[in-house]
């Protein structure tokens, strides 16, 4: 029996929650308050999915998707980033607006519609916000990538994704060009306030990418940017060539 939507809602966030913090331990008190629900309702839904088969979950033990609840989560990752690519680079939503219509068509679209997206898309890899799109069969390539509040003083990097778990710092990014596949310098780091000091030296090369965010690249060359730890260690980056 197919999963319903709010299972396939858990089994996916189960997944993503550890897709770039693999040592996060997943709970039933961090579901819930990102689904915005009690730890007792979601104490009940991760105890359903076990049941299921689907996760494991001892008590006091992090929750572990089993490889059918894997599989499950990555079908609805798919789903969910393939659907974002379409609303932002197709339809023109702002990137920091997809992600709510995509919660919704996610569930609702067939594997056939899926499969024909993907298709009309050109097979994209990435989302608009640079995550990974599993492919058909599961498997997903990740780039090699650290949070910009890793990088050192002086380092050349680029832009490879930006979390997108909060629109009002996606809009932002957008503002001054913080994009996939800008390129940025680290000019300066103040460990002591908590601050990093970039200069997004140039427009993404994905132009797409710049239209999601609202053709803010060619804004963003050269711009000196500000960000404190929350904003920097939600962009990451890899070693400019």
């Amino acid at each position: 029996m197919k999963p319903s939507a709010v299972a396939q809602d858990y089994l996916k966030l189960i997944w993503s929650v550890r897709e770039w913090h693999k040592d996060e331990p997943v709970t039933t008190t961090l579901l819930a308050a990102r689904l915005g629900v009690t730890a007792s309702t979601a104490s009940e839904a991760v105890k359903r999915l076990a049941a299921r088969g689907l996760v494991r979950h001892a008590p006091y033990a992090a929750i572990e998707l089993t490889p059918e609840g894997e599989r499950l989560a990555l079908a609805m990752v798919r789903r969910h980033r393939l659907l974002e690519t379409f609303l932002v680079h197709t339809l023109g939503f702002p990137w920091d607006e997809a992600h709510d219509d995509a919660e919704v068509l996610e569930h609702a679209a067939s594997d056939a519609f899926i499969s024909a997206l993907d298709g009309f898309l050109g097979r994209p890899t990435r989302d608009p916000h640079g995550d990974p799109i599993p492919a058909a069969d599961g498997t997903v390539a990740h780039p090699t990538a650290r949070p910009l509040s890793d990088a050192v003083q002086g380092a050349r990097a680029v832009v490879e994704r930006i979390s997108d778990a909060d629109p009002a710092m996606l809009r932002y990014f957008a503002g001054v060009g913080l994009v996939p596949d800008a390129l940025v310098t680290v000019l300066e780091r103040r460990d002591f306030a908590g601050v990093i000091v970039v200069r997004v030296e140039a427009e993404a090369r994905d132009a797409g990418a710049a239209r999601g965010a609202g053709e803010a690249g060619a804004d963003g060359v050269g711009r000196r940017v500000e960000l404190g730890d929350i904003a920097a260690a939600a962009v990451w980056v890899s070693d400019a060539a």
